[in-house]
């Protein structure tokens, strides 16, 4: 077992700032540019979008291997009006699109006898890994490789897939965003989530500097552009605005269970769902413009709450595949099999949710549709 060698951990004086930092976040001090970005922020962005809106998560997740430009490319003619890419970063610092630094689910790395030696075992974020790892790999080893279906025994058809697409950054992800805006003459927007900061930093890969200066070249490091930045961390997204310069729009993501890895290597006893009650809510809203809550947290409650301290709630993730819905909305004993997943969205919107994160775009815009026309 490979852990992080004390060497590359977050040095204690860091650690203690963290807990200063976090300890309370409304006793973060509102510096200039926090206080712009969150002048900026109030204004209403209007991509003509519908409410609520459509992300198609890693792209069309449920009809092609996730994280690759074919995925973003069918999302959006699909419908979708946002695609997402996870990122992670190279040995040399490349951000490219993958669910987890660890690849050998979705990727064919396991296939290259030249990578044999890299397979390892790692602790990240107190969750051990097995197997090969973006930061040990540079980008130009990366491209060698290519991408597959993350969860063949649900997806069969999408295996037909593997081995087509390779492995795009984050810039080719941008790119095609642009590209599918021209072509469908509409703004599809981009939300880009940061993983594992607190890992990453400890290795010395700072993936929110590569964010911002990618979404600088783009173009798109602005208030009003079609980008919201996303982490399940809090650090990261205060000083993203602080420190980085990121203009744009971000997002608070939460699990039903456990603690941002920041807070976590801090000290700071907090849960997601310490962050969830009115009174973070508004401290969150300092900084953030989103919460994304897994659909498990979701309630009409969180969703009044999170309104009423400014912020909009996109939660994550619908998927058609019995395995994934609530047991009244399974059919039959399949677990691949699709189940009531018009019914389930709908019940989602009728919560006040601002936005979605599907596998299937498509089935989302008919219950979308469904949901608008019972309201109207």
């Amino acid at each position: 077992m490979t852990h992080l060698s004390t060497a590359l951990r977050p040095s204690r004086r860091s650690l203690l700032s963290a807990a200063a930092l976090l300890g309370g976040l409304a006793a973060v001090p509102a510096t200039a540019a926090t206080a712009a970005a969150s002048t900026a922020r109030t204004r209403a962005v209007d991509h003509g979008w519908p409410t609520p809106f459509v992300v198609g998560h890693r792209g069309a997740s449920a009809y092609r291997p996730e994280h690759t430009v074919a995925s973003w490319e069918l999302a959006a003619r699909l419908g979708a009006e946002v695609i997402e890419p996870d990122l992670v970063p190279t040995r040399d610092g490349v951000l490219v699109c993958r669910h987890e630094s660890e690849i050998s689910g979705t990727t064919d790395v396991a296939e290259h006898p030249e990578f044999a030696s890299r397979r390892t075992t790692k602790i990240i974020d107190d969750v051990e890994y097995t197997g090969w790892f973006t930061e040990d790999f540079t980008y130009a080893e990366l491209s060698t490789l290519r991408a597959v279906e993350r969860l063949p025994e649900l997806r069969q058809r999408n295996t037909v897939y593997d081995g087509l697409w390779k492995v795009p950054t984050f810039e080719e992800a941008l790119a095609t965003r642009a590209r599918l805006s021209e072509e469908l003459g509409r703004t599809i927007g981009i939300v880009p989530e940061i993983k594992h900061s607190t890992y990453f930093r400890s290795l010395g890969l700072t993936v929110e500097e590569s964010v911002v200066a990618a979404l600088g070249a783009a173009g798109l490091n602005s208030a009003d552009a079609p980008v919201v930045v996303q982490s399940f961390e809090l650090t990261n997204l205060q000083q993203l605005r602080t420190t980085h310069g990121l203009r744009t729009r971000a997002v608070f993501l939460t699990s039903a269970e456990g603690a941002p890895a920041d807070l976590v290597a801090a000290g700071d006893p907090r849960q997601y769902a310490d962050l969830l009650i009115p009174s973070s809510l508004r401290d969150l809203a300092r900084f953030v413009d989103q919460i994304g809550p897994s659909l498990t947290q979701l309630t009409e409650s969180l969703v009044e709450d999170a309104h009423a301290a400014g912020l909009q709630v996109v939660p994550y993730t619908l998927r058609p595949e019995n395995e994934f819905l609530p047991e009244a909305f399974r059919t039959g004993d399949d677990p691949a099999a699709w189940g009531r997943v018009v019914d389930y969205a709908v019940e989602l919107f009728e919560t006040g949710i601002d936005g979605i994160f599907t596998d299937a775009p498509d089935v989302t815009l008919v219950a979308r549709e469904r949901f608008l026309a019972g309201r109207g």
